[in-house]
């Protein structure tokens, strides 16, 4: 195998043509994240060549794009665990109509569109930390918006509401159920929770600036109730939209329900909420405080969000269905492992890819022996052209912000995120950051630009739809505020850390 040796005063750094692959397929992944692509088969293509370029031989390219997906699959199997009993929980909520009375009496808190549009967002923020905003848009759009609108609130600014605290601030941090932080981390040889209490801290000041730059967008815009026209605004928001139609027939079941399971409806709508309540609270204790459980390190804090769903999710399955209950629970898992393979399903690939590029996965995707040195493509090559790289926290933590938000252009906020990540902790010796700051900063870019905020093919597109408004328009209107927080959010980081 052919080896290239650049000198560096006095520093050998060896770069093979796996190496140079290596690199090529990285920047092609960034180029086809550009034109707003899927990125699964040049990732797929990529760990075939470097394993077969490494190894010298084909039959280890053919084993490397195997043991790459396997890698990752059993790294990340922990994330589509919690998503899918969180689904799981939220679909057997919803068939004693408690997901319906658990938003109820907030429309009470609705007075005027000032007060709306803050209700809005923070009662989007709340549900999409436990259960993401895919699942909480419709329960939000189809009981929340039309009261919002009712008292004066424009539907582009309730619309800009939900989708900067859902698909922004909540899930940039993803602090509950931690997949986010956890794909960060990983690509970046760090622990999860460094980068999850920063990640908290950049998505609190992002959603912050974004938010408030939003409302000052629509204040003058937002009317008395007096003066809205109530009929117009409200055949806006129920255009003939699917989902909000089958969201009405579900709340028209509610009205419909035994009376047995009435009286569990209204148990579960007051025990979910109280629940996560208690699992933020013991979490904020053990970090925080003095406690004798310790900390939640690593995946401990989705695990104990992910047990305490599925607890939650037998005894409403067994309300609901009692005998049947066996089988109601496995229709709801079912569902949820489908979402969350959907969700998830095409970042297994991607991380295979940048996780042959830390030494921590590369001997396993490579197949090497016991005693073999582990190669480490990315920093091997970040150290080979570090004499170019310039030494300047500023210019590298924006450089990964931007390329985070490039890599969200191709619509999924968390394909980008073993970029990103991997990025970070080649780069942090060399410009003095932490590793664990640079993810952070890379996960904001990522997840608020793919994950629903400032493009138009993500889920944006259910926001707009329940709002009734134009899905080209909502992006355009979140640019200026989003990135004016995500510039401030990656100032700040590098003034706090």
């Amino acid at each position: 195998m052919k080896k290239y040796i650049f000198q560096r005063g006095g520093d050998w750094n060896l770069i093979t043509l796996s190496h140079l692959m290596y690199a090529f397929i990285t920047l092609s992944v960034i180029v086809v994240m550009l034109f707003r692509r899927g990125v699964v088969i040049p990732t797929l293509v990529g760990t075939f060549l470097v394993g077969w370029m490494y190894q010298g031989n084909v039959i280890s390219g053919f084993k490397a794009v195997y043991n790459a997906n396997l890698t990752a699959a059993k790294e990340l199997f922990t994330i589509f665990l919690i998503i899918t009993f969180m689904v799981a929980l939220l679909a057997s909520l919803r068939d004693i109509g408690a997901d319906h009375r658990m938003i109820r009496p907030i429309q009470k808190l609705i007075v005027n569109g000032h007060v709306a549009f803050f209700v809005l967002a923070l009662v989007t923020y709340v549900i999409s930390l436990f259960f993401w905003p895919t699942p909480a848009v419709p329960l939000i759009g189809a009981l929340l918006f039309p009261a919002a609108i009712r008292v004066g609130l424009p539907p582009m600014a309730a619309a800009m509401a939900v989708a900067l605290a859902g698909q922004g601030m909540a899930l940039s941090s993803d602090y509950v159920m931690q997949i986010a932080p956890m794909l960060s981390a990983k690509g970046a040889g760090v622990a999860t929770e460094l980068v999850a209490d920063k990640a908290m801290m950049l998505s609190l000041i992002t959603g912050g600036v974004s938010i408030t730059g939003a409302y000052l967008m629509h204040r003058k815009a937002i009317r008395k109730p007096s003066e809205h026209t109530a009929p117009q605004d409200i055949t806006t928001v129920a255009a003939p939209q699917p989902a909000t139609a089958e969201f009405a027939e579900a709340a028209a079941a509610v009205e419909t329900l035994p009376p047995s399971t009435v009286r569990w409806s209204k148990i579960f709508a007051l025990l979910v909420p109280l629940s996560m309540l208690g699992v933020m609270t013991v979490m904020a204790v053990s970090k925080f405080g003095s406690s004798s459980m310790g900390g939640f390190e690593g995946g401990d804090g989705a695990a104990f969000i992910g047990g305490v769903a599925i607890i939650l999710l037998i005894l409403s399955c067994t309300v609901f269905a009692k005998i049947n209950a066996l089988d109601r629970i496995s229709d709801h898992l079912t569902e949820g492992f489908i979402f969350a393979f959907k969700a998830m399903g095409p970042v297994i690939p991607i991380a295979g890819f940048f996780f042959l590029g830390n030494a921590d996965f590369s001997k396993s995707v490579l197949s090497l022996g016991e005693n073999a040195a582990a190669p480490a493509f990315l920093y091997d090559l970040v150290m080979s052209v570090q004499h170019a790289i310039p030494t300047n926290g500023l210019l590298t933590a924006f450089g990964i912000l931007i390329i985070g938000i490039i890599a969200g252009l191709e619509g999924s906020g968390f394909s980008g995120l073993p970029l990103t990540g991997s990025l970070s902790g080649a780069l942090a010796p060399t410009v003095g950051v932490d590793s664990s700051t640079l993810a952070a900063i890379g996960q904001m870019g990522s997840v608020w630009s793919g994950g629903g905020t400032l493009i138009a093919w993500s889920s944006l597109v259910a926001v707009a739809g329940f709002a009734g408004v134009s899905v080209i328009d909502l992006a355009r209107k979140n640019f200026l505020p989003v990135m004016l927080g995500l510039s401030v959010s990656t100032v700040a980081a590098l003034m706090i850390w």
